[in-house]
């Protein structure tokens, strides 16, 4: 079974990987084109499936234009009896309509919940317990195709968004292989997703990420985590805007108004919540490094505390 992969950044690498190392006959990678990076942007930076596809001296395919009549000719002459999409971009029916037995993606969430481009952050944003991945075969509305498998992995109190996605990641390449096994057997069946479970994950911008402290210690701290590592949750001191990675609950009743700043400018820095507060164990001020809070205050001192 010849296969085409499409997918562009690390969570999708060890998914084409499993596929390479199964002994799959993987005749295309098509991923995003090279961005410039590196200081002054003046460095070709290519993209992390690209790398381990010529790594493997695989066929790679970097078109900007995916309904162009060169990129389309170069992917029929791949000769794809299946597709796979792994964090890529929305296709053209053109595209995704081309092989015998389909597209399949692997999307980041238990489908139907969380449809969107952010499925992990708004997972622990919302405090799940457990999230998963989800492979479906493509259809028109992005998100919505018919469920082939799923597989689940828990959300731990603490944990960010950055700790599931590593997680997911490997659960993912698994969850790709078990798919393509069943499709190349034949034997597998299909579910519809349910309406009335739909959530939907949309994709996060720079304000969005701004820390409402008038929510309740609970809803703050996996806000932040829900944020972290990027875009990264974030809040203003004085002038300053300082990003939280991590943070840990005190729930408590207290005077203070929320957003009120308390620390012995030593060990410890806490923020109050309507119903307790939030204390931070991971900041990056503004034009600072990213580092535990001691190590912080070994350096800054806050004042009118």
């Amino acid at each position: 079974m010849k296969i085409v992969f499409m997918g562009t950044p690390d969570f999708a690498v060890p998914s084409l990987k499993i596929l390479v190392e199964n002994g799959y006959e993987v005749v295309g990678v098509i991923t995003a084109t090279d961005k410039l990076g590196g200081r002054g942007k003046k460095k070709q930076i290519q993209s992390a499936v690209k790398k381990y596809a010529l790594s493997q001296n695989l066929t790679v395919l970097q078109p900007k234009n995916l309904k162009s009549p060169q990129f389309l000719e170069e992917l029929r002459r791949l000769g794809a009896d299946l597709q796979i999409v792994v964090a890529f971009r929305m296709l053209p029916v053109v595209v995704w309509d081309m092989p015998p037995k389909g597209t399949i993606n692997l999307h980041g969430s238990l489908l139907p919940k969380f449809r969107g481009a952010a499925p992990i952050h708004w997972a622990v944003i919302n405090g799940e317990k457990e999230t998963g991945v989800t492979t479906f075969f493509l259809k028109h509305e992005i998100d919505t195709g018919d469920i082939l498998l799923k597989d689940k992995v828990s959300i731990e109190e603490n944990e960010t968004t950055g700790d599931v996605h590593d997680k997911m990641m490997l659960l993912g390449a698994k969850t790709v292989l078990k798919s393509v096994q069943m499709i190349e057997s034949g034997d597998y069946k299909l579910s519809p997703q349910e309406e009335g479970l739909v959530s939907k994950a949309p994709k996060i911008f720079h304000e969005d990420c701004k820390i409402d402290f008038t929510k309740s210690t609970e809803e703050v701290h996996n806000f932040i985590r829900g944020m972290s590592p990027f875009p990264a949750a974030w809040t203003m001191y004085e002038d300053q805007k300082i990003k939280v990675f991590r943070t840990e609950k005190e729930i408590e009743d207290h005077p203070e108004l929320p957003g009120k700043y308390i620390t012995d400018n030593k060990r410890f820095l806490k923020i109050s919540t309507s119903d307790g507060y939030i204390k931070i164990m991971e900041l990056q001020m503004q034009g600072r490094k990213r580092m535990p809070t001691k190590d912080f205050l070994n350096g800054y001192s806050f004042s009118n505390i």
